[in-house]
């Protein structure tokens, strides 16, 4: 007798154990690392509404990678955390480019992440049944994906940056919201440049690759243009310059990205001691070189993480919630190790492995330079 009530308590107990299992909806992870910018929200939002879609629960780390350490900082993604958020600047989530996990120290160079620390995290996702990491951030951000994907961990990569840098997609969300800031900020430099008859040097971000300051100084009708793909001549910015103002044209704006440098220079770097180099600066010394060269008072503007803040544009609105749905797509494919890529229109993917350290820089003689010199910008070569 009592051997049956037993029996009859441990089937009880293993079929509400079964039901309870059968009642948990599936899970998946998501971050933003590396550094911020408008339409981070606008995917965490695409990630929640797509993913709700399926019957899944989306957990949130944040601040970064680092989130994902015991004893972990995560929250419940749903559609009451997401609503609103579209519109909003920066991440909910928080993000970092620093910490246990920084696996990028410099323009092709890859540092690996410990053992101990990817096991710690694997430990993590295991306990919170996250059965895959969508992790939205750059190239720095992905180098660290791909070794946790190796480790075992499914990710799924979501391109974000501002620079426009990686190779493996058409544009990143983000670098639209950020040529806006560079085009208006020109918009109002033009005017108080011709008004007091001044050069003004406008630095803008980029890293290694000038997309930011050519496609900013074409629509902000930049008259210099200097990118990190053209090595310049000072000689020449002051002839151009000389030039205009005999010509009748008294102000000057000169678009510099951060990563320029003149023929026979270098970059304008400033070390970071556990990290990535930061470069800035070069706009400083453009602007006394020009005022050395042509007398011509000149002032130079930093643009900084203005670039960074702000909301999204439309087109980064779209942009990112086509990325957030296709990166949720590609986990209920199975697809892991995958990065969402925009080509030819179209919302594609690409391996991890393939995208990382491949940056896109400007071709010195293509399309869009051909474009800007013939509407008279010069690139000071």
């Amino acid at each position: 007798m009592i051997n049956g009530r037993l029996l009859v308590v441990w089937l009880i107990r293993r079929n509400f154990s079964n039901f309870t299992v059968a009642k948990m909806k599936p899970r998946i992870g998501v971050l933003t690392s590396g550094g911020d910018c408008p339409g981070l929200n606008a995917v965490l939002r695409a990630v929640v509404l797509a993913a709700d879609k399926l019957g899944w629960e989306v957990i949130g780390f944040r601040d970064g990678f680092e989130g994902l350490l015991p004893p972990g900082n995560h929250v419940i993604l749903d559609r009451h955390a997401v609503n609103g958020i579209m519109a909003l600047g920066g991440t909910i989530l928080g993000t970092t480019n620093r910490g246990h996990f920084a696996a990028k120290v410099g323009a092709g160079d890859r540092a690996t992440v410990p053992v101990k620390i990817i096991a710690d995290a694997r430990k993590l996702l295991e306990d919170l049944r996250v059965r895959a990491l969508i992790v939205i951030g750059g190239d720095g951000s992905l180098v660290t994906a791909q070794q946790l994907q190796e480790s075992g961990i499914d990710c799924i990569g979501v391109p974000k940056t501002i620079d426009n840098d990686l190779e493996a997609t058409a544009t990143t969300f983000g670098f639209d919201s950020a040529v806006d800031v560079v085009v208006d900020a020109l918009d109002r430099l033009h005017t108080t440049a011709t008004s007091h008859r001044r050069v003004i040097v406008v630095e803008v971000m980029g890293r290694h690759a000038g997309w930011i300051a050519l496609h900013g100084g074409i629509a902000g009708g930049a008259d210099i243009i200097l990118i990190p793909e053209i090595p310049f001549d000072y000689e020449k910015i002051a002839g151009v310059i000389k030039t205009r103002e005999a010509a009748g044209y008294f102000g000057t704006v000169v678009v510099v990205a951060e990563g320029a440098r003149p023929k026979h220079g270098e970059q304008v770097k400033r070390d970071v001691e556990g990290g990535e180099f930061r470069l800035g600066g070069i706009a400083e010394i453009v602007a006394r070189e020009i005022a050395t060269h042509t007398g011509k008072e000149t002032r130079c503007c930093v643009l900084g993480h203005l670039q960074r803040g702000g909301a999204p544009t439309t087109l980064d609105r779209i942009l990112a919630t086509r990325f957030g749905v296709k990166a949720v797509q590609l986990a209920n494919e199975g697809h892991f190790g995958s990065m969402v890529s925009y080509q030819n229109y179209q919302v594609r993917h690409v391996s991890i492995a393939e995208a990382v350290n491949r940056l896109k820089l400007v071709p010195p003689n293509g399309e869009l330079v051909q474009t800007a010199r013939d509407v008279d910008i010069s690139f000071g070569d």
